[in-house]
């Protein structure tokens, strides 16, 4: 089961990612190529978080949170200051 985390929401947003080079250019779990709105389907679905999890067992309850806390400032129609990462 997901712990319950209160975590601020720009840490949470500082594991999104995004870079041009990378999925599009869409936002990302950082460290991954998971599409933050690929996460955001899935609960959208009812799948709930633990069951996402057990699909992709490299990300965590705050990578889950991440992408709620991202899809909830996009909601909000406001601009998420998320740096855009040169190509290493």
């Amino acid at each position: 089961m997901i712990e319950q985390n209160n975590v601020a929401r720009d840490e949470l947003l500082d594991r999104i990612s995004i870079k041009p080079n990378v999925c599009f250019g869409k936002p990302c779990i950082k460290g991954t190529r998971i599409w933050v709105s690929l996460i955001l389907d899935f609960l959208a679905s009812g799948m709930s978080p633990d069951e996402v999890l057990k699909e992709y067992p490299g990300l965590t309850s705050l990578d889950i949170q991440a992408c709620l806390a991202y899809g909830a400032e996009m909601s909000r129609e406001r601009y998420v200051p998320i740096p855009i990462t040169s190509p290493a």
